[in-house]
């Protein structure tokens, strides 16, 4: 919450107490009063919002077009934004090398604040420390856990994706899962690989992992590339996708292949979670984008508005959590209005 002024807190004040006084001539005088103090207390809001200097904050990803993960991101960014009473610019890009020439644009336009993904820190990094060396406070989000701090930001709001791998492999193993596929959507994202890594520790001697690169921004080409391999590799009993969107075309790569592999997935939304209601997905591994995207932009706030850093310096874990047949009717409606 913002920080009032004292000359704003007597304002208020003295509007209440005049308010209060003047009600208590009328029969009505009970309501009256307290609708002026809710009123009264409203332009306390607003003024505390008018004397807090209004900031202008980037956020920049490497989403993937069409990627309906960033859309959760984004609305827990713009929650942020709203209560904060903020602006903030969003642009992504997928190249890394583009990525990171909308980080120059950005310090180039003298923003107050940046929130940043990194999924390669070599080409990302020199822009970042860049930004902090223009004095820009720089927070990491959602990619670049390994990396934050040599990077220049000030903190880290996201998923372990080696922690969230092994949870996952774990799982696989559990459920019996002997020859796993982990599909990326992309090569060279350092959190795609390591959920992999994750997956492949977490099954240790119990299993098998392979690994299928896909195009992601290629719904035919994903399902011509899974429905291939599936069909060609009928040992494969378990299909883990590293993204909402992949999970839903394994659904139908699954079925054309003929294979009895069940599938299971990394991050949501709301057709992925429907899917889980039917069982054609077992359970997702959920990092709760909304919570970094509100996350990334009110730790910005709070540090321009107060000099506070949420975490104390230390990586802000988002994730990983379950969302399986026990919990979907609990997350189901949140995933409905775009939240989750």
């Amino acid at each position: 919450m913002p920080r009032f002024r004292k000359r704003s807190l007597g304002t208020a004040l003295i509007l209440v107490l005049t308010v209060i006084v003047a009600a208590a001539c009328s029969a009505t005088g009970g309501k009256r009063a307290q609708d002026a103090a809710a009123a009264a207390a409203n332009a306390g809001v607003s003024a505390g919002h008018a004397n807090t200097p209004h900031y202008t904050f980037a956020m920049i990803t490497h989403a993937a077009p069409g990627d309906t993960f960033w859309d959760i991101i984004r609305a827990g960014a713009s929650a942020a934004a709203a209560k904060d009473n903020v602006t903030y610019h969003y642009s992504n890009n997928q190249d890394p090398t583009q990525q990171a020439q909308l980080i120059q644009d950005e310090i180039n336009s003298h923003v107050d604040g940046i929130a940043v993904t990194d999924p390669d820190p070599q080409a990302l990094c020199p822009a970042i420390l860049k930004a902090k060396a223009a004095g820009i406070p720089v927070v990491m989000f959602n990619a670049g856990i390994g990396n934050w701090q040599a990077c220049g930001a000030m903190e880290y709001f996201g998923s372990d994706e080696n922690v969230a791998g092994t949870a996952a492999g774990k799982r696989l193993a559990a459920a019996g899962a002997k020859h796993v596929l982990c599909v990326l959507q992309a090569q060279g994202q350092v959190q795609l690989e390591a959920r992999c890594a994750g997956v492949a520790a977490g099954l240790g001697s119990e299993g098998t992992m392979t690994k299928l690169y896909v195009d992601g921004t290629d719904n035919s080409s994903m399902l011509t590339t899974m429905s291939a391999k599936l069909t060609q590799d009928k040992n494969v009993d378990a299909v883990i996708t590293l993204g909402a969107p992949v999970a839903l075309v394994a659904i139908p790569a699954i079925q054309q292949a003929h294979s009895s592999a069940k599938l299971y997935t990394f991050d949501t939304n709301a057709a992925e979670i429907a899917k889980i209601k039917t069982g054609q997905i077992q359970w997702a591994v959920d990092q709760q984008p909304f919570l970094q995207g509100y996350e990334a932009i009110d730790s910005l706030w709070l540090f321009k508005t107060n000099a506070d850093v949420l975490g104390g310096g230390q990586t802000v874990l988002t994730g990983p959590s379950f969302i399986d047949a026990s919990n979907i009717g609990t997350i189901a409606p949140y995933a409905a209005r775009g939240t989750r």
